[in-house]
């Protein structure tokens, strides 16, 4: 699909505006989300000023390379919804276009006993991730792993709804046949498109049927009960994610135990998250007699992130190394005790914590980048014989873009991390093979 053209906003003008309202969105429905975004927005203002007093190059994370914080770095959220039916993910699919978001990678979640695949739309060139890189993270509903009698249930009501106005599939049509809107019709289709992903506190089903479903998976519940693909939940990124869960803790807001993914270290890879955990939301339910009665659901929770360095098939191999090996030492020690921390930390010293190094040895993608003082004094070394600065000097890393699909479950309150299966083409590690249901379903 060619970028869609506007009077006065382009795509990555929509899709930053899109971002915007679901946050507010989600502020309003989710209080706690507000809390925590005032948390990261306090933390990053702390460590900005921080960072304000040392020599430029002094600073060892990701984000450190400069003074003031990336425009985007605000911006930058992913958020997660689960589809119920292959019809509504190709009009997502429409939709997310619009907004410059593509269809990137396959993730098989029936691997960890999820009955769902997934994708994650995004942007895909480097300019329009560099202005906003917002992701959904959207998974699908596979039937097929479902128990008959229940999939034929399922299958019934999904059929029913209608998570679209009709207004929204007509400027959807507008945009596939004449791919331009008005400044009036984009607005009006942010209002619409925010529709799709509203929670709704009145299920479609009996609280009978709901647990009926919930037996059976959990997530068939969330998806089947409700007349919307609400939003599971948002994510902001943070400059410093320890910090952020102190400062939740300190709060009282019920957050996970510890940071899931590396420890913490100078030069920052891969992903490292946390949450607070999922909240039990009063729901109604109808009764046999049609009659709404009272219950609850647990499924929305409130993330953070902290992006580092993306690695190399390499700087993977060592990685899954040793965490393998950390996992080992610490099976028979209290979780998150300051021992198994202390153990952790150890073995990890087995993987370089310096820039150069991590360069060197081929663990992590970098780019070279000429400082705003050396793009000022291009012309004076212009033919000059001798360069003053090493390349080592001017590394940036690459940050980690991979959607983090291994947090799987959070139904009251915990969380399941497990490796997601990529399909891969040709063994290329950024490459993925979606299934035929899902090619099918995107269109």
């Amino acid at each position: 699909m060619a970028p869609i053209k506007t009077l006065g906003l382009d795509p990555d003008s929509l899709r930053t505006k899109f971002s915007h309202a679901l946050s507010d969105m989600y502020k309003l429905e989710v209080p706690l989300y507000a809390d925590l975004i005032n948390i990261v927005n306090e933390v990053d203002d702390k460590i900005i000023h921080a960072r304000s007093t040392l020599p430029a190059d002094s600073s060892k994370t990701v984000e450190g390379y400069v003074h003031e914080l990336p425009s985007r770095h605000r911006l930058e959220r992913h958020g997660a919804i689960r589809l119920g039916a292959a019809h509504e993910l190709r009009t997502i699919r429409r939709l997310f276009a619009i907004f410059g978001m593509y269809p990137v990678g396959y993730y098989d979640l029936s691997v960890v006993g999820f009955p769902l695949h997934a994708t994650a739309f995004r942007p895909v060139n480097s300019e329009s991730l560099a202005k906003n890189p917002f992701r959904v993270f959207t998974t699908l509903l596979r039937p097929e792993l479902l128990s008959a009698n229940i999939r034929d249930f399922a299958e019934g009501i999904l059929s029913k709804r209608n998570i679209f106005t009709e207004r929204l599939i007509y400027l959807l049509d507008h945009v596939d046949k004449y791919n331009t809107l008005t400044d009036s019709e984009a607005e009006e289709l942010l209002v619409e498109a925010l529709k799709i992903f509203k929670w709704h506190s009145t299920a479609t089903v009996s609280f009978d049927e709901y647990t009926h479903m919930s037996n059976e998976h959990p997530m068939l519940a969330d998806i089947a009960s409700f007349p919307s693909a609400h939003m599971n939940h948002l994510t902001p990124r943070t400059l410093d994610i320890d910090m952020v869960q102190k400062a939740m803790i300190n709060r009282g807001i019920p957050a996970k135990e510890s940071i899931e993914g590396p420890p913490r270290r100078k030069c920052e890879i891969l992903l490292r998250q946390t949450s607070f955990k999922a909240l039990q939301e009063n729901v109604r339910f109808y009764d046999d007699s049609g009659n709404l009665v009272n219950g609850s659901h647990t499924a929305r929770f409130g993330e953070i992130e902290q992006r580092g360095a993306a690695v190399t098939r390499k700087g993977r191999d060592l990685y899954d190394k040793v965490l393998s090996l950390a996992n080992a030492s610490t099976l028979n020690d209290s979780p998150n005790s300051s021992e198994q921390q202390s153990n952790i930390h150890k073995i990890f010293q087995a993987y370089p914590d310096d820039w150069s190094e991590l360069r060197s040895q081929g663990l992590i993608f970098v780019r070279y980048k000429p400082t705003s003082q050396g793009l000022k004094s291009a012309d004076s070394w212009k033919g000059a014989s001798q360069i003053p600065r090493s390349l080592s000097q001017l590394i940036e890393p690459t940050n980690h873009k991979l959607s983090p699909a291994s947090i799987l479950r959070t139904k009251d309150g915990s969380h399941t991390y497990s490796r997601v299966r990529r399909c891969t083409v040709s063994g290329s590690p950024v490459q993925y093979r979606p299934t035929t249901a899902v090619r099918y379903s995107l269109g």
